[in-house]
């Protein structure tokens, strides 16, 4: 029986693009509470930015949040405890997202707990991430300057990510996790989304047989393979279609049929 479901947000339970989700969600979420079910957001995206998000139930839901690197528990978001937390080694984080800014038209977004700091080239970029994800944002002279730990060093390729991937992946793909998180985002953590699931469920006194996962793109393979039950969207690419057989056009159906399937 499923206990535990978490999902990938942009993607999976947004289409790439969108910024608010479908109001029949949170009357789901609730639902699934009810029938003893907790619903956790897994994503790269900030713990605030999430929150925003899922403004009607933010106080009940866990979050797992930056790629796994930080999963907070249930509560308004100055009182929630952080369940667990993996930085990144501060020098070569930083070493990296110095790295990333040299390459030309890219930037770097260096993510705290709770706080996205940019030393970018483009005096844009900060308003820009505050309007597309709803980011706690602070700009920074250097990376040396950022005042907590550095969770996940980010790479914003306007131009798609691959090339990013080649020149960074031979050096920094060894140290890190490397994965493709959207079309124009590249991500480098010391945790993943499957190493924070595994942790939640620990928490949770959860097997991990008994959970639900879906997700859209490389950076959620982890938690994929991490749950019972792996559910991929059909807008995947062909190679992870191919490795995840069930898949989904709508993550909303699905929950009907487990909430079904739990008597809910």
């Amino acid at each position: 029986m499923v206990k535990l479901i978490a999902s990938d947000i942009d993607g999976t339970l947004l289409t790439y693009g969108e910024t608010s989700l479908p109001s029949a969600l949170f009357g789901l979420i609730r639902r699934l509470q009810a029938a003893g079910i907790h619903f956790c957001p897994a994503s790269g995206r900030q713990y605030h930015s999430l929150r925003l998000l899922f403004a009607p139930v933010a106080d009940e839901i866990f979050f797992l949040c930056e790629n796994g690197a930080v999963v907070f528990g249930p509560g308004a978001e100055d009182d929630a405890p952080a369940l667990s937390k993996t930085p990144m080694p501060r020098g070569r984080a930083e070493a990296l997202a110095e790295a990333i800014a040299g390459l030309p038209e890219h930037e770097a977004l260096i993510s705290g707990e709770n706080v996205s700091y940019i030393c970018g080239k483009s005096s844009h970029f900060a308003d820009q991430m505050e309007a597309w994800t709803g980011n706690l944002v602070r700009v920074v002279a250097r990376v040396e300057d950022i005042p907590e730990e550095i969770l996940k060093v980010s790479a914003y390729c306007p131009h798609g990510p691959e090339q990013a991937a080649e020149i960074l992946g031979p050096q920094w793909n060894r140290l890190f996790h490397m994965a493709v998180a959207g079309p124009a985002w590249l991500d480098f953590t010391l945790a993943d989304k499957g190493a924070g699931l595994r942790g939640l469920c620990r928490s949770l006194g959860i097997d991990p047989a008994d959970t639900a996962a879906f997700g859209d793109n490389w950076n959620d393979v982890p938690m994929l393979e991490a749950a019972g039950s792996p559910w991929l969207m059909e807008t995947a690419a062909p190679a992870l279609r191919q490795r995840f057989p069930q898949q989904c056009a709508s993550v909303l159906p699905v929950l009907e049929n487990i909430l079904l399937q739990a008597g809910g």
